[in-house]
């Protein structure tokens, strides 16, 4: 069996001895036996080459590098091109089994190797972590046999919950009063052409609120350039945002306009904005005061004319005082602030919301026979936490359709398409008291988490949802509501 994987920060992290771990790959090759390993790369020809040499030292077996040309290690073109090459390549090459290791690179990464795993090529794939070690993964559904380009395309945009270009404040579908009223303020901003910070945990919609304001603003008609912050290889995110000029660095073969040169005149989307190193945020901010940049390797800055929409799942004025994110930059980005519910907090929308994103897979996958969902299946879905919000119902709503038999999508598909994804406390438990920790904020978000769940498995009836929570009595449950401000 050949194991194939890209080359991740930790693997070369590991090399260069910047942490106590293998990496993915090494503790990969040390628990199971491999004929070959292929490994696609982006990071710069140095560092890998160092890697593969400690590599080699570590484990005899017949090693081959490729390297990929990516616009981003977000990028999914580029990303699908290289992976799907080199697929093509050892499977035309030799009838050996192929091996998928899906733990290093980005998030984009992992999901073009399970879909073209699924649909193109037969792979085994495995993961590396280090609660769980090195593990078989069972990707549990199957896509069409058949495999079409163009459904390739559909398939990835659904999988990824991509937000379309021409997204509109009428594409946030909501019956939720704070989620209406959330629509109105970024109506209120988009025309302002202010800064924007919006929070929210990871799936709630905070790239189409950006997108939505971005093409109701003055500046609709311009670019509009999204960028993962934490996706970014340090050592490229000079070159990513500011550009480099030919000769720059080893491999600056052409020019390359950075995101501001390219949003000039319009809008620039910062997404995982608290991921950001404190050395980046400083230059970050100069280019903000100043309205110029200068390309790595230039002498000469350029100015630009861009608004900045950021987004976060972290709590940056925490962030602020624990020292990790610069205070002016905080309040430089800090003008319109918009902070969205997770879905779990919007009632009325949990229901609305998957029928219109069934409705949406259907017209996309459009031979595909249209399927409603059962009784059965939504209660089931009332009854999710959603952790990974919309983005999480979306891809479970995808996985079910894709294979329910019957007319209608059942409670036994949508239970089939739910990950069981290990609760670790829910968070709780686990936190770094070194960092500082709101132990107060902690227990509220328990009681908030699991009050709201008490009464709707209990249909509102205190007495019994006081019981299900181990409280002596509903007015015991009614103290804890008003102490926690329980919604």
């Amino acid at each position: 069996m050949r194991l194939v994987s890209w080359v991740g920060g930790n693997d070369l992290d590991a090399a260069e001895a910047k942490i106590d771990q293998p990496g993915a790959i090494a503790a990969t090759l040390a628990s199971a036996s491999f004929e070959g390993l292929h490994l696609l790369y982006s990071y710069p020809e140095k560092r890998v080459a160092n890697y593969l040499s400690w590599l080699s030292s570590q484990y005899a077996l017949p090693l081959v590098k490729r390297r990929a040309e990516l616009a981003s290690p977000i990028d999914f073109h580029d990303i699908y091109l290289a992976a799907d090459a080199l697929l093509a390549d050892l499977a035309q090459a030799s009838s050996d089994p192929i091996a998928v290791l899906l733990s290093p690179g980005t998030p984009a990464m992992q999901a073009v190797w399970i879909l073209l795993g699924k649909t193109k090529y037969p792979v085994t794939f495995y993961q590396a972590t280090l609660e769980q070690g090195v593990q078989q993964v069972d990707i549990p559904f199957e896509i069409a046999a058949e495999f079409v380009p163009k459904r390739d395309q559909q398939l990835l945009h659904l999988s990824v919950g991509q937000v379309s270009a021409s997204a509109a404040f009428n594409d946030i579908i909501t019956q939720n009063p704070l989620m209406e009223t959330l629509k109105r303020q970024a109506t209120v901003l988009a025309v302002r052409d202010v800064p924007v910070l919006i929070y929210g945990e990871t799936g709630t919609g905070k790239e189409l609120f950006a997108t939505a304001i971005h093409n109701a603003s003055l500046r609709k008609d311009r670019a509009f350039v999204p960028v993962n912050c934490g996706a970014i290889p340090q050592e490229l995110i000079d070159s990513v945002f500011f550009g480099h000029v030919k000769g720059a660095f080893t491999g600056a073969v052409n020019n390359h306009d950075g995101v501001f040169k390219q949003a000039d005149g319009g809008t620039l989307f910062l997404d995982e904005f608290g991921e950001l190193p404190l050395n980046v945020q400083v230059r970050l901010l100069r280019v903000l005061q100043s309205g110029e940049v200068t390309p790595v390797g230039a002498s000469k800055p350029i100015k630009v004319d861009v608004r900045i929409i950021a987004a976060t799942n972290r709590d940056l004025l925490q962030e602020v005082a624990a020292g990790r994110f610069r205070e002016d930059l905080f309040y430089r980005i800090a003008v319109g602030v918009l902070k969205l519910p997770p879905l779990r907090e919007r009632s009325g929308d949990i229901s609305l919301l998957a029928e219109t994103l069934l409705s949406g897979i259907y017209s996309t996958l459009s031979d595909a026979e249209h399927k409603k969902l059962s009784a059965d299946a939504k209660n089931l879905i009332l009854k999710q936490p959603w952790r990974g919000n919309i983005r999480e119902l979306q891809s479970t709503l995808l996985r079910a359709s894709l294979w329910a038999t019957g007319n209608k999508i059942t409670g036994a598909d949508i239970q089939q398409a739910l990950f069981s994804m290990p609760d670790s406390k829910s968070g709780i438990l686990d936190r770094d008291v070194s960092q500082g920790i709101d132990i107060q904020e902690l227990m509220s978000e328990m009681v908030q988490h699991y009050i709201p769940r008490a009464l709707a498995e209990a249909k509102d009836n205190k007495t019994r949802a006081a019981e299900l929570l181990g409280l002596k009595n509903y007015q015991t449950l009614n103290n804890w509501i008003e102490k926690y401000n329980v919604k």
